[in-house]
């Protein structure tokens, strides 16, 4: 069936006019119309886009409501990494995707800033709608922080300017809990001043709404969404005199408690979640990888391959899913681990390393979320 058939009906007569000239034009010379639409849905991220300057039927086809989703229905769109990147020397900031299956890389359009954004903004992302989200940051020329909210569609490769958060905040930490955004803590807009704010971002009409506010203030942030709860550190810092403290969000009853002792101990570096499991890399040492067991309140080691650290090196950005991790190391270098289950239950890696081109030396991961496109 043609996807044009899924698209929503237009009304007007002149919309009506400029659609049936548009079709005159056939997409694809000499095929059919719906062997030629079956074409365009197997274009690859980030063509789909991309082509739609080849001709005006072209770019009728692609923008059309139904070619997303009949690529949805099936099936088309595969896993790839976004990274968010910056420059220390220059301060230029980035983001590019990377296709995990061929290793070649995407720079995406600049953000819509009217002035530039240092890294201390947070991101997160609907992995399965291909949506990501870039919140807050500084202002490059004020040092003042940002209410901003950016959106990017892999579906357009394009970006858009959201509804702005209630508190402006940079160093914050962001989660996707139940396909809906939370912006937690940070720095307020004097960049002094500690936020315990806390907000929602329900993209479907594009509005934020204040949540219950942390119990206390958090100086340094990793955080992690296991089902309806936002898990929120920490972590360790040098010279590691102090315990971190922790705290998990209930999004089921707007309520903020104590992290268990075991879970916040354990927490030592920077965290992903697979399959409501949380995983650990260490950013210390060997890197070691290690797993919570929420029954038991305690950490353990994951076996396998011992992490690539002598070429994937600090500092990392992490993100995974259907089974994988991804890390992002320095120069935007990246181990995909293979998450599997021994004999046993307990969990193994499998590391890959993919170099990065050398173009990208000096660039230092900020964020990276997964999103099919």
């Amino acid at each position: 069936m043609s996807f044009k058939k899924m698209a929503i009906p237009k009304s007007s007569s002149s919309s009506s006019n400029r659609d049936a000239e548009d079709n005159s034009q056939p997409l694809i010379p000499g095929l059919p119309e719906e062997i030629s639409e079956r074409c365009l849905l197997y274009l690859p991220y980030p063509y789909q886009a991309l082509v739609r300057s080849v001709s005006s039927s072209w770019n009728r086809a692609i923008t059309d409501p139904g070619f997303v989703l009949a690529r949805k229905s099936l099936s088309l769109s595969l896993p790839y990494l976004f990274v968010f990147a910056f420059q220390k020397s220059t301060a230029r900031i980035q983001w590019q995707a990377l296709d995990p299956r061929s290793g070649r890389w995407f720079v995406l359009p600049p953000m819509p800033c009217s002035k530039a954004v240092c890294s201390s903004c947070a991101c997160a992302s609907l992995p399965r709608q291909g949506k990501l989200f870039v919140l807050g940051g500084i202002r490059s020329d004020t040092g003042v922080a940002m209410q901003t909210t950016f959106v990017y569609r892999s579906s357009t490769n394009k970006w858009s300017e959201a509804s702005p958060m209630k508190t402006a905040r940079s160093y914050l930490t962001a989660g996707n809990v139940n396909g809906k955004i939370m912006a937690v803590g940070g720095c307020g807009a004097d960049g002094i001043e500690m936020v315990t704010a806390v907000e929602c971002y329900n993209p479907d009409n594009d509005t934020w709404t204040e949540v219950s506010k942390l119990r206390t203030e958090l100086s340094k942030y990793d955080s992690a969404v296991i089902g309806s709860s936002m898990y929120v550190t920490e972590g360790w810092t040098w010279p590691f005199m102090f315990s971190p403290r922790g705290t998990v969000y209930d999004a089921k009853t707007d309520r903020w408690h104590l992290m268990r002792g075991g879970l916040k101990e354990g927490w030592t570096g920077i965290s992903v979640v697979l399959d409501e499991t949380l995983f650990v890399i260490s950013e210390h040492g060997d890197c070691l990888m290690k797993w919570y067991i929420p029954d038991l309140d305690t950490w353990q080691c994951v076996g396998g391959d011992r992490f690539p650290c002598e070429t994937v090196r600090r500092p990392f950005a992490v993100s995974g899913l259907e089974g994988r991790i991804y890390v992002v190391a320095s120069n935007l270098n990246v181990a995909v681990g293979r998450i599997y289950q021994n004999q046993n239950g307990a969990f193994c890696v499998e590391w890959k390393v993919m170099g990065a081109p050398k173009a990208f030396k000096g660039l230092t991961p900020s964020s990276c979320q997964v999103l099919f496109a």
